[in-house]
């Protein structure tokens, strides 16, 4: 066994029985940052991700250090092995979610931002299309394509060959290629259309909005059966830029906006009587805003009145 700690390793001073530095303990949480957002990135789930790490967590207490020749690659290993399985459950009660799914937003810090491929492999689009790759295909895409491990290395991480690894890397970047944004957004591009929404919203003036909308743009709401949200995808600038007038213009005074990072990207959090309400976040095409996703599920807020670490 690796150690004599039981404790959950969540940032705090790992110790043994004799007070000497637990090794496992210590390189599980050097690596915890890394481990959570490659969970987060194949689940978009914070809440799932955690659980993934506490059963990560768990196996690699069991490991003889000794037998590790590189802990970072073995500890994705693991957790990656460990996010299949619960992609594989999570399959299957999405398909009895209220209404469309949307990732869960997390608050985010400067840094993220500052790493554009980080920011962009966890912006709410780019996960939105992750979420339509098989489970094998997302964690190959989200190993190769983001954290640079090598063919092997994914390999023993996903249990197949090498080759069959290339195979599927080669088919799902082909698939993302296709659904992704054409062009990395910047930051102050998502800010200024975000600007422009914020300031239609709040002065009610429709033609503000329509022109910051693209004709074929499609809003998303996730109220998760909990609080209402539209049941169904809306497309089209029209029917959108009318459902935000009459949805936000019902609040008034109570409802007030706040631009934040979320998930590397600028985005909006409402607030009514001061209260969280939801995290509006946006894909962007050409300076126009194709994507509008308005996460209102409670159980997916939380993250989103404190910073949530990523790493590469």
């Amino acid at each position: 066994m690796a150690g004599t700690s039981s404790m959950t390793p969540d940032g705090g001073s790992p110790k043994q029985e004799d007070g000497s530095p637990d090794p496992a303990t210590e390189m599980f949480v050097a690596h915890r940052n890394l481990l959570f957002t490659v969970a987060y990135e194949m689940l978009g789930s914070a809440a799932d991700a955690e659980d993934v790490l506490q059963e990560s967590w768990l196996r690699w207490a069991g490991v003889d250090l000794a037998t590790v020749r590189d802990p970072r690659a073995y500890l994705v290993q693991i957790t990656t092995r460990q996010a299949l399985n619960r992609l594989r459950t999570l399959g299957r009660r999405r398909e009895s979610y209220v209404g469309p799914w949307l990732p869960e937003p997390l608050l985010t810090a400067p840094d993220v931002a500052e790493d554009v491929a980080l920011a962009d492999s966890v912006s709410m689009a780019m996960l939105l299309v992750l979420e339509t790759l098989r489970p094998a295909e997302r964690a190959v895409f989200v190993l190769r394509e983001v954290f640079d491990f090598g063919y092997d290395e994914i390999a023993a991480a996903v249990d197949k060959s090498p080759a069959t690894v290339r195979q599927i890397a080669h088919r799902a970047r082909a698939h993302v290629s296709a659904r992704r944004p054409a062009a990395v957004v910047s930051a102050a591009e998502t800010r200024g259309a975000l600007d422009a929404f914020q300031r239609a919203v709040e002065t009610g003036d429709l033609q503000n909005l329509l022109d910051i909308l693209a004709p074929d743009i499609v809003l998303l709401g996730d109220g998760g059966g909990v609080r209402k949200a539209v049941l169904r995808p809306v497309a089209g600038a029209g029917k959108v830029a009318r459902l935000l007038a009459a949805g936000l213009g019902r609040f008034g005074a109570v409802l007030s906006l706040q631009q934040v990072q979320v998930n590397g990207y600028p985005a909006l959090v409402l607030r009514l009587d001061g209260e969280i309400d939801s995290v509006v976040t946006v894909r962007i095409d050409d300076g126009l805003i194709t994507g509008l996703y308005v996460v209102r599920n409670p159980e997916k807020l939380s993250r989103i009145e404190r910073e949530t670490a990523l790493r590469r």
